[in-house]
């Protein structure tokens, strides 16, 4: 029998609640319908955004912002908590929701918050296994296969053989011998990624992406909406595993150090759930570098004191650390008792997009290096119009070739009049910023990328609107991306000038 949802407070607040996820609904159906427009500006399909930010806003109150390590363990007030049911105050002329109101001023009743943590398992390779049943149970490393080639992802027959991420093709063939290396497809992983967020906002709109393949979400105040903690996390793998046919572990706590640690526990394809009353005991026995902030010079320092366990570490003396550690001394040991303030920050929002390559040999040819340019640029002004941005700012990367410069990046930017989502704006800044490097060594890695959307900076328009070329390289950039939607992104490849 499924329950009936009501506050966390105990008030009867269940029309009001299930009025609001009527109405998010409804927005979210508006949203994917807008999603199938082509060619219309951010400012006209702001809906997915929209809708995540009526919760987001609101839970950014509750954010502790402060940079100083100490803001970690700062005690936040009950107060602050807020629990009535949020109403989105709507634009009458846009009908784009752009606040929040919180009626009646009630907070939360006393309780701990519950953080999820999602991890897809070795998802890369997990996704290749998919499309390719002939590599299920056999040893798969997704990674270029090239000399300098680095496995990205390794399936659990590869993990087997001491094949991990990271790890260098060439030692990972050495290691398993029948080990298959498929090509990564990083547009196909985004894809799924996507779809794996959109069953996350199922359960919540209070969700912080990691990377592709994996999330924290905020799920305390769903519960009363599904029942228990359990029917969350069990509904969110039984989606993921029934509509993408992918395994994904989670791990659950009071906050996010626990859920992280618990969701490495699951693996692989399960589920670890830890009652914030059971925290301290969970991470008394693990080495204290499990701690977020605990690297190998902070591990050394520990060790010395005769601290090996985070048990051991929320016994020590906070002053004592903190002679030993510095600030973050008092910051380890809260972690390490369990009490960890950071919060879901969902909706962060990008600050830049970028595509590079390592090459499987120095490219020293001029029409090699800037052809790459040119496919990087197009790649990333596909991904600003998809996700209906311009950026302001295109940015060189590049790591020469030769004796001291393996761990050498330099990067070069120029800051265009106007942001720009064409891909033949974004190449020609790039190229001429490598044509005016006074040399040009052989190149082991090159990238573009850019920021400063427009999301971020106010957008320069031109004194008469968008001119006649504008509407042309606007035409030609939707075809581009409908020949690349039905053909894949090799279909079609823009020439230099």
């Amino acid at each position: 029998m499924r329950r009936v949802p009501r506050a966390v407070s105990g008030r009867p607040s269940d029309r009001r609640l299930a009025a609001l996820f009527d109405v998010l609904r409804g927005l979210r159906r508006r949203a994917r319908s807008d999603r199938a427009v082509r060619g219309v500006s951010a400012r006209a399909r702001p809906w997915r955004r929209s809708v995540r930010r009526l919760f987001c806003s609101v839970r950014g109150v509750l954010s502790v912002r402060d940079s100083h390590p100490r803001a970690l363990v700062a005690r936040r007030p009950a107060a602050a908590r807020l629990t009535t049911p949020l109403v989105p105050v709507v634009s009458l002329a846009t009908g784009v929701p752009i606040a929040v109101a919180l009626p009646g001023g009630r907070r939360y009743s006393e309780g701990v918050t519950v953080i999820a943590h999602a991890d897809m398992d070795a998802f890369f390779a997990s996704v290749e296994q998919r499309d390719r049943p002939e590599l299920r149970g056999r040893p798969v490393a997704v990674g270029h296969g090239g000399k300098r080639g680095v496995v990205a992802a390794a399936s659990y027959e590869a993990r087997r053989y001491g094949v991990h991420s990271a790890l260098p093709m060439a030692m990972a063939r050495r290691r398993c011998r029948e080990l298959i290396v498929v090509r990564p497809r990083m547009h196909h992983y985004a894809e799924i990624s996507a779809r794996i967020r959109e069953i996350f906002y199922r359960y919540t709109p209070i969700v912080e992406p990691l990377s592709l393949d994996e999330a924290y979400l905020d799920i305390g105040g769903s519960v009363g909406l599904f029942g228990s903690v359990e029917a969350i996390v069990e509904g969110i793998r039984r989606d993921v595993r029934s509509e993408l046919d992918l395994p994904v572990s989670i791990g659950v706590g009071p906050g996010k150090l626990v859920a992280k640690i618990a969701s490495r526990k699951a693996k692989p394809d399960g589920s670890l759930i830890v009652e914030a009353s059971r925290a301290q005991e969970f991470l008394a026995p693990l080495p204290v570098r499990e701690i977020w902030g605990v690297g190998k010079t902070s591990e050394r320092v520990l060790h010395d004191l005769g601290i090996a366990t985070i048990g051991q570490l929320a016994a020590a003396d906070p002053a004592m650390l903190e002679e030993k550690l510095g600030r973050w001394g008092p910051v380890l040991h809260s972690l390490a008792r369990g009490e960890d303030l950071r919060t879901v920050e969902c909706d962060r929002g990008r600050k830049s997009y970028g595509e590079e390559n390592t090459f499987p040999e120095d490219a020293v040819d001029p029409d090699t290096i800037e052809a790459t340019v040119i496919a990087h640029a197009e790649t990333v002004a596909r991904r600003l119009r998809r996700d209906g941005v311009r950026a302001a700012t295109v940015t060189l990367k590049y790591r020469p070739s030769g004796p001291g410069e393996r761990f050498r990046l330099v990067t070069r930017s120029r800051t265009l009049e106007r942001p720009t989502d064409d891909g033949s704006v974004i190449s020609k800044t790039a190229i001429e910023l490598w044509r005016a490097e006074p040399k040009h060594p052989p190149l082991r890695l090159v990238g573009v990328q850019v920021s400063g959307l427009d999301g971020e900076r106010p957008v320069q328009l031109g004194l008469f609107g968008e001119s006649e070329e504008d509407e042309r390289r606007r035409a030609l950039n939707a075809a581009l991306d409908e020949i690349v939607a039905r053909f894949g992104p090799d279909a079609v490849r823009r020439g230099g000038g």
